[in-house]
């Protein structure tokens, strides 16, 4: 070690030659060259033995693991002349770090124990505590801290503030408040470390008596932190008042605002927000668009979309079209859809597989199954997403022979069902009334490994009730592991309307109506029982029940995509600026129908 430090101080007393200070200045222009320059700088520091300077050679090492692989990088360390020096190795544990291969860092970092004589030193530690808490291998942390105390590091602050960092990034919270309580001197970074790791963990109240009790002046990175952890937590409240108390808000300080009222359902101030926004990056756009979307909302965030692209230079990135196209879906712009494909195809974003389950999911909803089916076949990758998407696909467009035949491809190929898969197998063996394949694929979940859900539950009794097997439907209620919800007893309650059991309608009804009091729906079907029956004392019974609960008929709205403009057309409605003209045109249809119908 001593000659190791005696070497390297004589290198930096010893003038450099005028070919060594040339190179070393190439090798800072770094970003100029390609792989072809680099290794032509590399046979001229072989040929006049620049090697031997250790800065030269290590700055080489540097520059060849971004730009010619950290492989060349490690194949030109291991013929180093220089075995032990520890500026050399710690840039070459850095390099590893510094391309994402974090245990491989680790890996070298034990070989050059085992193998030199290399000493660590702090800069080495803080490197590896990051490698390990960006890999999460919490073994090789729990080494890594062991060699820390091993060395003598155990009071040096930079170095236990990245344990702290490591040991919260693990969520091993209690290890890193041990290292913090026992920290001789601590600064602000350890104090953001341990607060950003209690927040990120959901402790929210302790991370807050943390951010209380910190002497230090705060920074915008424990605020974005605290804030971040009042949102995922639900705290809206709490989040708002660290928000207006900062005077310096990032980017990111809005957007996790944002977003945490657009989980809250609180659409209308994640808005307010926005538009106050004094600068808006892409995530920032994306976040509201999803926002809306989440929120049920499509056409907002279509409007908005729109805007983005029509008042600002940001290209769209793969979450952005993620997040618009289940507008698209719900609204049937289909023209907007093929847009975003076409855009997905020109910037080569049909490479990746969320992308394209995207695309074929919003074209099976938009009833361009063929479309889909193209999109899914061309695909060179495809998750399990992308299979269930293409399965419902079939299903929602009344295919569903093609929906099982996918779904057996996809039991061929050997990819394993989710939850989302059985559940759009049962939907296409509902849409195609296929009672005995839907028992069959819903008994089979288990052999999967798969627990059935409530929705699953939900599916069976709808099929089962489509095709009269109502007392079949009823103990399925009944006997399944979960209280039923409204969407199941309404959907047995149109079965028993369907075939006219008003005995089982009636004794469904009660409950229905306990889940749902204002589902005007699920009255009309027992009232209109009772009407085919002629039991007029009941008829009046359920319309006084009606008024009593306040359920009123839903209005309904339908919208249609014509010439790339989406129209919304409500019951009752009469503000469509096209209104006579419709009516017109419909006045038209309904005489031409009449006249067909006296000609049969």
């Amino acid at each position: 070690m001593k000659h190791q430090l005696h070497e390297r101080e004589t290198q930096q007393l010893l003038p450099w030659l005028p070919l060594e200070r040339k190179c070393f200045n190439l090798l800072q222009q770094s970003h100029r060259h390609n792989r072809f320059s680099l290794l032509q700088i590399h046979a001229f520091m072989l040929r006049r033995a620049i090697e031997t300077n250790v800065q030269i050679f290590t700055k080489f090492l540097v520059v060849s693991a971004a730009a010619l692989g950290i492989s060349h990088a490690r194949k030109m360390f291991d013929e180093r002349p220089h075995r032990e020096d520890s500026f050399l190795c710690n840039s070459m544990i850095k390099a590893y770090l510094e391309t994402r291969h974090y245990t491989d860092s680790f890996s070298l970092y034990k070989e050059l124990r085992k193998d030199t004589c290399f000493a660590p030193d702090n800069f080495t530690f803080t490197t590896l505590t990051k490698s390990c808490a960006l890999s999460m291998r919490a073994d090789q942390g729990l080494q890594l801290h062991s060699q820390i105390w091993r060395y003598g590091f155990c009071a040096d602050m930079y170095v236990l503030t990245g344990v702290i960092d490591m040991y919260a990034k693990f969520g091993k919270m209690g290890f890193a408040r041990n290292v913090f309580d026992e920290m001789p001197k601590r600064s602000e970074v350890s104090w953001t470390a341990l607060i950003c790791g209690y927040a990120r963990c959901g402790e929210v109240e302790v991370a807050n008596k943390l951010f209380a009790e910190m002497p230090e002046v705060k920074d915008v990175v424990i605020y974005n932190a605290m804030i971040d952890g009042y949102v995922r937590s639900g705290d809206m409240s709490s989040a708002r008042r660290l928000f207006d108390e900062m005077s310096n808000k990032t980017v990111i300080t809005w957007t996790t605002m944002i977003h945490g009222y657009c989980n809250s359902r609180e659409v209308g101030s994640a808005r307010e927000l926005f538009d106050a926004m004094p600068e808006r990056n892409l995530v920032s756009w994306n976040t509201m668009i999803s926002g809306y979307c989440g929120n049920k909302q499509p056409q907002e965030a279509i409007r908005l979309f729109q805007e983005m692209q029509a008042t600002t230079s940001l290209d769209p990135d793969e979450v952005t079209i993620v997040s618009v196209l289940p507008a698209v879906s719900d609204t049937g712009a289909l023209g907007l859809g093929e847009w975003c494909h076409r855009f997905v195809q020109k910037r080569k974003l049909d490479k990746k597989v969320k992308v394209c389950t995207a695309v074929l999911d919003m074209y099976s909803k938009c009833g361009e199954v063929e479309k889909a089916r193209r999109v899914f076949d061309e695909m060179r990758e495809r998750e399990v997403a992308s299979w269930n998407a293409m399965i419902n696909g079939y299903a929602l467009n009344g295919n569903a022979r093609a929906a099982l035949e996918r779904f057996s491809t996809m039991m061929t190929r050997e990819v394993k069902p989710d939850e989302v898969t059985m559940l759009a197998v049962l939907s296409a063996c509902n849409h195609g009334g296929l009672v005995e394949e839907g028992r069959k694929w819903f008994n089979m979940m288990e052999e999967f490994g798969l627990i059935a859900k409530i929705e699953h539950y939900g599916c069976m009794v709808d099929l089962l009730g489509r095709a009269g097997e109502l007392k079949e439907a009823e103990d399925l209620i009944t006997n399944m592991p979960f209280e039923p919800n409204g969407i199941i007893l309404s959907s047995f309650l149109s079965a028993c309307g369907q075939y006219k059991d008003t005995e089982r309608a009636e004794r469904v009804l009660m409950k229905a109506v306990e889940l749902e009091p204002r589902n005007d729906g699920n009255y009309v079907l027992l009232r209109n029982l009772y009407a085919g029956d002629s039991r007029w004392d009941d008829v009046r019974m359920v319309k006084n029940m009606m008024r009593r609960n306040e359920a009123t008929k839903e209005v309904g709205c339908s919208t249609i995509e014509i010439d790339s403009v989406v129209s919304e057309f409500i019951s009752g409605d009469t503000t469509h600026p096209n209104r006579r003209n419709i009516h017109l045109a419909l006045g038209k249809l309904l005489m031409h129908m009449k006249d067909d119908e006296g000609n049969w």
